[in-house]
């Protein structure tokens, strides 16, 4: 089927990839717009994996500070050469990030970068709220899928993205991964409240 030139640019405007691979995309969909964005989501999975052995040895800290000047944020994004990191892709990925961080307040950059201590701790209190009478096994499972939950809401590259909630944070960089041709990944990151109060 041909392809209208006006959904190819809405894919285009909505996920950044490059022309024909929207084409690709809305073809194989059949011209049904949100199936090209999975069909490019899973694609921008398939390069990261590739990717992912790619020393990071090049990068940049990216910083924010919210407009109320109560929560700033700074980030360490990686990637393979100096070239990229100077690139407005990059550039784009490390302000985009260092919102985020600064809008959600993860815990971590994944569930193995948690404490245990931390953990163990979130565990107790989930146990602790199931009703009694439950058998073990059932609590287990209950309490498993509580903290996988968790995990998701404060584990950073878990999250919803915040400019696109359909996806997650690392769905959002394995899209910037496709553009660049680079691996990319997080580094380090600090978030700084002024008092620990709300965000607003």
């Amino acid at each position: 089927m041909g392809v209208d030139a006006k959904t190819v640019a809405k894919l285009r405007a909505d996920t950044g990839a490059g022309m024909m691979e929207c084409k690709k995309a809305l073809t194989e969909s059949d011209g049904d717009l949100e199936k090209a964005k999975e069909i490019l989501r899973k694609k921008g999975v398939e390069v990261a994996a590739k990717k992912a052995g790619r020393s990071t040895s090049n990068g940049w800290i990216g910083s924010y500070i919210h407009h109320n000047g109560q929560i700033g944020v700074m980030v360490e994004l990686n990637c393979e050469t100096d070239f990229v990191a100077k690139g407005e892709v990059f550039q784009g990925l490390i302000k985009d990030l260092a919102m985020h961080i600064a809008m959600t307040d993860p815990v971590g950059k994944s569930k193995d970068d948690i404490d245990p201590e931390v953990v163990e701790k979130e565990r107790k209190i989930l146990s602790e709220m199931v009703p009694e009478g439950k058998p073990a096994e059932i609590v287990d499972k209950i309490v498993e899928g509580k903290l996988n939950s968790f995990f998701k809401e404060r584990c950073l590259l878990e999250q919803g993205f915040v400019k696109e909630p359909k996806i997650t944070v690392q769905e959002h960089i394995n899209s910037v991964i496709q553009k660049t041709g680079e691996n990319i990944s997080v580094g380090s990151f600090a978030r700084f409240q002024i008092g620990g109060g709300d965000d607003e």
